[in-house]
């Protein structure tokens, strides 16, 4: 016969809960013995350790209480002389033979837990991986680099490990060392590291310099081009964003890449998963940026691409934050005459800016307001004209009353008053309160 079981809890606060398995039949009940529970989660112990004052808690539990800034012993009160967490093996041998004794009521056993990777494992392995790189063993260092993957999926604690003790370093300084010998001689290897610097971003400043040097970064552009591996194409683009992210001056080195627009672009025209078309939009911003405060040579080159019309279909059915990082790109091509020209011959872009504003996010608000309000730049009557027929009017009268930042307010103060000397063409429209409501305002 199949039991279930289930939780009672008495008391207020959870004062004398109690673990009860029960079974179909409602005729077998067992309570789970209070020495078996943590203190903390009261639920059954899977990875019992002790602290310094005697008292043993599930390891996950007390993890938690500990990295959220508290010094003491939640039992006790007294404040801990270390954070060391002592696996108490004689409890956990004690809760799993009780599991076996009582598997007729349901009880599963608990598995023996792991052993956390301390700091000076990891110290270890990231010596070893930097002396393998050094020394162009492949072998050896893919070796490694899958050690830590591994030990990385089997808790949250190892990977926070992993991160805090510099892995990211080593492994930034092998994916320099393997690219620069020959990409195609160890792509393997360089997948591996690929897929392993996702996580353990942030870099300190050596991982980062490794990374950014041209070498590097056209080894991830060379993934980011291979068709047939979705998965190394995101993982390039998720580090790339992330690099840039931490250290803009990479953008200058990413631009100098051959097909680097191109690439990009294709990346978010065929979308590989959400993640990466943000990631992707991410760089393009950033590229756009750097470009404008030049020549605005690869900002143009995105427009003639068609930028702005995979933007505006990113917005017609994208979720909020695919949409706030595409009206960001749509609001840094409107900073240019070329890409307001582009943009205002899409019979979508007034349409489109106008229905997010208020409501996708303030995010979204801000930049819809921002590229209508550049759209408008040199009195352009007929954007205003369409955007008050679509209800721009009546949602900017909203956001100038609800509030919002100094930059926005000042643009939505100026489109309101330019739409107030159209609306003699627009029937639909009674702005004359809300022109009032603007010098009342001032």
């Amino acid at each position: 016969m199949t039991f279930l079981w289930r939780r009672r809890r008495g008391g207020r606060g959870g004062a004398g809960k109690t673990e009860v398995f029960k079974g179909i039949n409602q005729d077998m009940e067992l309570t789970v013995p209070t020495h078996f529970r943590c203190p903390i989660s009261l639920d059954l112990m899977k990875d019992p350790v002790t602290l310094s004052t005697g008292i043993t808690y599930d390891r996950e539990s007390i993890e938690k209480w500990i990295d959220a800034g508290n010094i003491t012993c939640p039992v006790t009160n007294q404040v801990l002389r270390n954070f060391d967490q002592i696996p108490n093996h004689s409890i956990r041998k004690m809760i799993q033979d009780w599991c076996v004794e009582n598997k007729s009521c349901g009880v599963e056993r608990i598995p023996t837990p792991r052993i956390p990777v301390t700091p000076y494992e990891v110290t270890d392995i990231r010596s070893r991986i930097v002396a393998a790189a050094r020394l162009g063993d492949a072998r050896k260092c893919q070796e490694l680099v899958g050690k830590i993957k591994n030990l990385a999926k089997e808790s949250e604690r190892n990977r926070r490990c992993i991160v805090g003790n510099r892995i990211g370093s080593a492994l930034a300084d092998s994916f320099e060392s393997f690219a620069r010998f020959s990409v195609d001689t160890h792509v393997n290897l360089l997948k591996e590291i690929l897929a392993a610097l996702t996580w353990t971003f942030p870099l300190d400043e050596e991982g980062i310099s490794k990374l950014k040097s041209a070498v590097s970064l056209r080894c991830m552009v060379w993934f980011l081009k291979s068709e047939n591996d979705l998965s190394s194409r995101q993982n390039a683009i998720c580090v790339l964003k992330e690099l840039i992210s931490a250290d803009e001056a990479c953008v200058d080195g990413l631009m100098g890449i051959e097909d680097i627009e191109e690439t990009l672009f294709h990346t978010v025209k065929v979308p590989i998963c959400p993640k990466a078309t943000k990631a992707s939009l991410v760089i393009i911003y950033k590229m756009i940026k750097s470009s404008i405060g030049t020549r605005g040579e690869i900002a143009l080159r995105f427009i003639r691409m068609g930028l702005i019309h995979l933007i505006l279909e990113i917005l017609v059915d994208g979720d909020k934050s695919v949409c706030e990082k595409a009206l960001v790109v749509m609001d840094s091509i409107c900073s240019l005459e070329e890409g307001r020209e582009n943009a205002y011959e899409n019979a979508l872009t007034v349409p489109l800016l106008v229905k997010k504003i208020l409501r996708v996010s303030d995010t979204a608000t801000e930049f819809s307001i921002s590229s209508l309000w550049k759209l408008c730049l040199g009195e352009n009557e007929s954007a205003l004209v369409e955007a008050m027929q679509l209800g721009a009017f009546q949602k900017l009268l909203v956001v100038l009353q609800i509030g919002s930042g100094e930059r926005t307010k000042e643009k939505v103060t100026e489109l309101l008053k330019l739409m107030n000397l159209c609306r003699d063409k627009v029937d639909c429209v009674d702005s004359s309160m809300g022109f009032n409501y603007i010098k009342r305002s001032n």
